[in-house]
């Protein structure tokens, strides 16, 4: 694996002021690959630019999120509050049929990206599941052989570590977390969300990840979520959805 540097994403939720934000904080680093654990859109007000940025790294790897599949027609969203509904709905109307069929392509999770290295949306055994807590760590660590998975879904910054004597769970918090991880451990780590954080940190979340000496940097930047907010209540979309991105919840 030598040196590489993998660019960690989850959640960006069609909020292209935070993902460009990113892309800027990166902008002179190269990288293997750019692992990405779905819901590219959903909630936010640019879908298609969303789309059509992350379509255009060659080297991405990425599986499908729940509002990936509402917002391109493969599910109804019944599960979804009357807020994530009607973003779904007006995402569905807006997106390409390029971009619809990429989001309809992506992968099922979880997904082996590297030997021992996956990624998931939710949960290892469902995509939809949402991972909360010790017990769903442990029930996650259960279903697969891995000694790492990237997950999203939450939209927490979080770090689960299987030892022989039990499930941890390691808090995440700050501008820039480092983290080198144990060989002979096993973990779940969420990133945290690009587009809508919801730990009352507004910064955009993400992660890199280096294989070779097990290292791990998570960090947090400012992104203008003013615009992104102002474009969500342009659109005519809910004004929660906007409101939230202000106070990262």
């Amino acid at each position: 694996m030598g040196r590489a540097r993998y660019l960690i994403l989850s959640d960006v939720h069609s909020n292209m002021e935070a993902l460009q934000a990113v892309f800027r904080a990166v902008e002179r680093r190269r990288y293997a690959g750019v692992l990405c654990m779905g819901d590219l859109v959903g909630y936010g007000a640019s879908p298609n630019a969303v789309v059509a940025r992350l379509r255009r790294i060659k080297n991405l790897l990425a599986v499908r999120g729940n509002h990936d599949k509402v917002c391109c027609g493969m599910d109804n969203g019944g599960n979804f509050n009357s807020s994530a509904l009607e973003a779904a709905r007006w995402t569905h109307g807006k997106l390409t049929a390029g971009n619809r069929s990429f989001l309809s392509a992506l992968p099922r999770g979880p997904l082996e990206v590297l030997p021992g290295v996956w990624i998931a949306h939710g949960s290892f055994p469902d995509e939809d599941a949402y991972l909360f807590s010790d017990f769903d760590a442990y029930q996650s660590f259960r279903a697969g052989d891995f000694w790492l998975c990237f997950y999203g879904h939450t939209h927490f910054p979080a770090l689960y570590q299987e030892t022989p004597g039990g499930v941890d769970y390691v808090p995440l918090a700050g501008d820039t977390v480092e983290v080198v991880l144990d060989a002979k451990a096993r973990y779940l780590i969420n990133p945290g969300s690009v587009g809508q954080p919801r730990d009352r940190n507004p910064k955009a979340a993400f992660a890199e990840f280096y294989p070779e000496s097990r290292r791990l940097v998570v960090r947090r930047i400012p992104y203008d979520f003013e615009g992104a907010a102002h474009r969500i209540r342009r659109a005519g979309l809910p004004a929660n959805l906007a409101n939230r991105l202000q106070v990262g919840s």
